[in-house]
C-alpha cells in the first residue's frame, strides 16, 4: 500500500507514561506519530509515586529529568526494600532504590510536554474498537477509532498497545497472556483528613497488610491488603466506605470520617505476554505485563519498553533497520519482563502470605545480611542488573569479553573539544554514539558511512575520584540510542563495522 493512504507511520495507543514515552522516542527517531487515549483528560490521579533508579538513567540520558525537580526537590532514597524486609541499596556502586514523591500524573505531565514539544499528535477522546485483517502479514495496520465525532479509521505502518493492563489492544491482536490468575483484591487510595501514622514499609498483622505515607498536608497514600477478600476487575468501582471498612478491619483504626481524592483496588495476577510482537502490531508497558505492584517497578519497566522499542521502530518505518533488529525488542524485553514475574510475586509471597509465610521472611532477612545477597537483589527491583544478551557472532575478544557489552553505558565524565560534558548528553538526540576515548582517526574513519544513524563524539575519559572506572582501558565505546552498549574497542576498529550494520543497517554516506 503506497506511504500516500497511511494516516501516520505508527499509531500508539494509550498516553499512559509507556505511550507518551514511546511516542517521544519514535519523533526523535525520524518516525510520524499519533497517539489515542480512550480519556478526554488525564485523571490527575498520583497512582505511582517515583520510578527506579534505572528509570531516573532513562529519562537523564533525554535531558528530562531536571522536569523532576533537581536537588532537594527530586528525592531518592538509599533504603529500599524486597517483599518489607528492607536493605541499603548502596550496596550497589552509586546506587539508591530511586525517585519518590513523584506522583503519577506529574511523571505523564513531564512525558507529554516533551513528546508534544517534538511533534507528538496526542487524540484524546479517542479509542480503538476494532483491528482490520492483515496486520499479521500485511504491510499496514488499520484501527476502527470511535471518536467525538464520529468513526474513523486509522492506517499506520505499525500500532503499538500501551493501553495498560486491560489491553483492547492485546485483546484485538489475540496475544497470548498467560501467567497466574488474581487471588485476592487490594485497595490504593488517597485519603484526606485521616491523620494517618506513616507506615513506609508496610504492617503485617493478622487480617492483612496496610501501609500509610504523607504526600501532601493533610493527604496520605494508602494501600490496603486484607486477606481472604474476593478477586475483583480492576474497573469495577471502589467505594470510599469500601476502604475504610478494609482497613478498620486490619488495623481497628476507624477513617470513614475522612475522605479520599481517589480510590481504586488492584490484585495479585501476575500475566506475562507470550510475544510483544504479532506482525503490525506490539506490545509495551502494562499492556505486556501485570504483576503485583513491588517496588514501584510497573511504570519504569514500561519506560524501558518504550525506550528500548522506539528507535528500532523508529528505523523500521524509515527503511534502514537491519532485518531482524525489531526481533530484538521481544528478546530482550521479553526476558526483562520474565524476571520482572519472579520478582513480584516472590515479594508477594513473602509479604502477603500471612503466617505461612513468616519462616520464608525470616530467611530473607538473615540472608540480606550478605552482601552478595544484597547486592543481587538491589540490582533485581532498581533494574540495575538489566544486561542484554546481544548474541550474535562474536566480534573479536575484546569485545564479547567486555562487562559493559549489553549494559548501559554509566554516567560518567569526558571533555573534549566542546570542553567538559558526560556521556549521557550526547544521547539526548536519540541516535547511536560512538564514543571515541583514544581521538582515533580510524575508529572515526570507519563510522564514516553511517554518519546519518550515528554521532562520533571524539573525548578523555574523566575520572571520577573514589570511583571505579568502567571505561578504563578502552579506546572507543558503540552505544545504542537506548544508551546500551552494543562494542567495545581497545585501540583497532576490528569489529565495529559489523556492530554497526548490525544494529544500524548498511552503512552509506551521509
Amino acid at each position: 500500500m503506497p506511504d500516500s493512504v497511511r494516516d501516520t507511520d505508527v499509531v500508539v495507543v494509550g498516553a499512559g507514561p509507556t505511550g507518551l514515552m514511546l511516542a517521544g522516542e519514535l519523533l526523535l527517531g525520524g518516525a510520524r506519530v499519533v497517539v489515542v487515549e480512550k480519556l478526554e483528560r488525564p485523571t490527575g490521579q498520583s497512582r505511582g509515586l517515583g520510578f527506579t533508579a534505572r528509570a531516573m538513567e532513562v529519562f537523564d540520558q533525554r535531558g528530562l529529568l531536571p522536569g523532576f525537580g533537581q536537588g532537594e526537590t527530586l528525592q531518592t532514597s538509599p533504603m529500599g526494600h524486597f517483599g518489607g524486609v528492607q536493605f541499603d541499596y548502596t550496596a550497589l556502586e552509586d546506587a539508591h532504590f530511586g525517585a519518590r514523591g513523584i506522583p503519577q500524573n506529574e511523571t505523564e505531565a513531564v512525558l507529554e510536554e516533551w513528546a508534544r514539544a517534538l511533534g507528538a499528535d496526542i487524540r484524546r477522546g479517542w479509542e480503538v474498537v476494532e483491528l482490520a485483517d492483515g496486520f499479521l502479514h500485511g504491510d499496514t495496520v488499520e484501527a476502527v477509532v470511535r471518536t467525538p465525532e464520529g468513526t474513523r479509521r486509522l492506517r499506520a505502518s505499525y500500532l503499538v498497545g500501551c493501553d495498560g493492563g486491560q489491553s483492547r489492544v492485546r485483546r484485538l491482536a489475540g496475544f497470548d497472556f498467560p501467567g497466574l490468575p488474581a487471588t485476592r483484591a487490594m485497595y490504593l487510595a488517597d485519603v484526606v483528613g485521616c491523620k494517618l501514622a506513616p507506615r513506609f514499609l508496610g504492617e503485617r498483622l493478622p487480617h492483612g497488610m496496610v501501609m500509610a505515607a504523607p504526600l501532601k498536608e493533610g493527604v496520605d497514600r494508602i494501600i490496603v491488603c486484607p486477606h481472604g477478600t474476593p478477586a475483583r476487575e480492576r474497573d469495577d468501582d471502589v467505594t470510599f466506605p469500601e476502604v475504610a471498612a478494609a482497613w478498620q478491619h486490619i488495623t481497628g483504626e476507624d477513617i470513614s470520617g475522612g475522605g479520599a481524592e481517589w480510590v481504586s483496588s488492584f490484585s495479585d495476577a501476575s500475566r506475562l505476554a507470550g510475544e510483544y510482537r504479532r506482525g503490525r502490531v506490539l506490545l509495551a508497558g502494562d499492556a505486556a505485563h501485570v504483576h503485583l505492584p513491588a517496588g514501584g517497578q510497573g511504570l519504569s519497566t514500561g519506560v524501558q519498553d518504550a525506550v528500548n522499542l522506539g528507535w528500532k521502530l523508529a528505523a523500521a518505518v524509515r527503511g534502514s533497520a537491519p532485518p531482524d533488529l525489531l526481533d530484538t525488542y521481544h528478546r530482550e524485553r521479553h526476558a526483562v519482563g520474565e524476571r520482572l514475574m519472579m520478582n513480584t510475586h516472590a515479594q508477594g509471597v513473602v509479604f502477603l502470605g500471612g503466617e505461612q509465610s513468616d519462616a520464608l521472611r525470616a530467611l530473607f532477612a538473615e540472608l540480606i545480611g550478605y552482601d552478595v545477597v544484597r547486592r543481587h537483589l538491589a540490582g533485581i527491583v532498581s533494574h540495575l542488573d538489566i544486561r542484554y544478551d546481544l548474541g550474535g557472532p562474536e566480534e573479536g575478544p575484546d569485545t564479547a569479553a567486555h562487562p559493559l557489552l549489553g549494559c548501559r553505558l554509566p554516567k560518567r565524565p569526558i571533555s573534549g573539544a566542546g570542553g567538559k560534558s558526560d556521556t549521557f548528553r550526547p544521547l539526548r538526540a536519540g541516535r547511536g554514539v560512538l564514543f571515541d576515548l583514544a581521538d582515533s582517526a580510524a575508529l572515526r574513519g570507519a563510522a564514516g558511512p553511517w554518519s546519518d544513524r550515528v554521532e562520533v563524539v571524539t573525548a578523555a575519559a574523566e575520572p571520577v575520584e573514589g570511583t571505579a572506572d568502567p571505561l578504563a582501558g578502552l579506546a572507543a565505546v558503540l552505544v545504542r540510542p537506548d544508551g546500551h552498549v552494543a562494542w567495545t574497542g581497545r585501540g583497532t576498529p576490528d569489529g565495529l563495522a559489523y556492530a554497526l550494520g548490525r544494529w544500524f543497517g548498511d552503512g552509506r554516506a551521509a
